[in-house]
């Protein structure tokens, strides 16, 4: 629900057909997961339709790892991507939109660069971010390479969006649980369509240790975490020793690098600089969800992409649009937590994380 200029509220109609990124029509959604033994990394492509989409990206995090970000400045020339990288492999990971970029030229796509225009001669246009999980599976040198991204390119669909310990979130963590990849859809009283797709790998929790439920959880539509409640007293205090343990240990005191990143994207008609501020906004959602948030140790960052194929909101529902991308990033984040499955790579000298259904196991009805 939100509330635009003048104090109406807006009943959504409620999310898309698959309740993720790909409701948006036009987007495709691809993952390439390396969790086999070393590993614990991944790449997640989000392909524009053809034609590209308009982007713009706000980056909010004190440690970023981004790839073309000052291309999406709205004073700069190009106005379309083709798509969008996320990855896993902190900044060695970029190297998987390289992937992307070699796909997409194959495929005759991006900025035509001549005249008349030929479909060999074009540069695709691919920003991309990475989280830091770098060792997390035990082998520090593995990470997401241009195969990985060609492969999570070739596997994108319109299908909807597999979540959790899959893609650019295989090896995320967010506060002491495995984090992963969610993604959240709804559908305007207008019809225009807005969504979020967001990899979870903060140095913040998501879930409330007061109450043993993620803080987004209350931004859900109607029956949407319904199989959600208060964990048994037992399981959030066991959570609560642990917690207190892991400081008292020591491992508090040394903030592990981290970042959530993602793609906000609508069917509606908006400029670079509208992308921009939708970007910015989107953070907001970030912010409710996670806690602490944007810290020096995050590279937090969000991309927001518009297709077009909606005419241009009037500015009250401009305000509607960018606010429902805030609130699908939240509701995306608990999807992701709810997703992520428990890991133990310590025999290969990586990390054991465990998951919220693992560690609240009373939380699901």
């Amino acid at each position: 629900m939100t509330v635009p200029p003048g104090g109406v509220v807006a009943h959504p109609a409620g999310a898309g057909p698959t309740n993720s990124l790909v409701d948006v029509a036009g987007i495709r959604v691809g993952h390439r997961t390396r969790d086999e033994p070393g590993w614990l990394t991944g790449v997640t492509v989000v392909v524009a339709p053809a034609g590209g989409a308009v982007a713009g990206v706000d980056v909010r995090g004190g440690g970023p790892g981004t790839r073309e970000t000052d291309l999406l400045d709205p004073r700069n020339l190009v106005d379309r991507v083709d798509g969008v990288v996320l990855g896993g492999g902190s900044a060695f990971g970029l190297a998987a939109a390289d992937g992307v970029m070699d796909a997409l030229a194959a495929d005759g796509r991006g900025w035509p660069t001549a005249d008349p225009p030929d479909a060999t001669r074009v540069v695709p246009i691919v920003p991309a971010a990475i989280v830091f999980d770098l060792g997390r599976g035990g082998t520090w040198a593995n990470r997401p390479r241009a195969e990985d991204g060609r492969a999570a390119y070739a596997a994108a669909t319109d299908a909807a969006v597999v979540q959790g310990s899959v893609g650019a979130g295989t090896g995320a963590k967010a506060g002491g649980l495995r984090g992963g990849v969610g993604s959240a859809s709804v559908v305007l009283p207008s019809g225009v369509v807005v969504a979020a797709l967001v990899v979870v790998n903060a140095v913040g929790s998501a879930v409330d240790l007061e109450t043993g439920l993620p803080y987004a959880v209350r931004l859900g539509l109607p029956g949407e975490f319904s199989h959600v409640q208060a964990p048994s007293q037992a399981d959030l205090a066991a959570a609560q020793a642990r917690s207190l343990a892991a400081v008292e240990a020591g491992e508090a005191a040394v903030p592990g690098l981290a970042t959530t990143i993602g793609v906000i994207a609508t069917d509606a008609t908006l400029t670079k600089a509208q992308c921009q501020k939708m970007a910015g906004i989107a953070h907001d959602g970030l912010a409710r969800a996670v806690r602490p948030v944007h810290t020096l140790f995050d590279g937090d960052t969000l991309f927001a992409l518009a297709t077009g194929s909606r005419p241009a909101p009037d500015p009250a529902e401009q305000a509607m649009v960018m606010e429902a991308g805030a609130d699908c990033v939240a509701r995306a984040i608990v999807h992701a937590m709810l997703a992520a499955t428990s890991v133990d790579r310590t025999a290969d000298g990586g990390v054991a994380l465990r998951s919220f259904t693992e560690a609240f196991p009373s939380a699901l009805a």
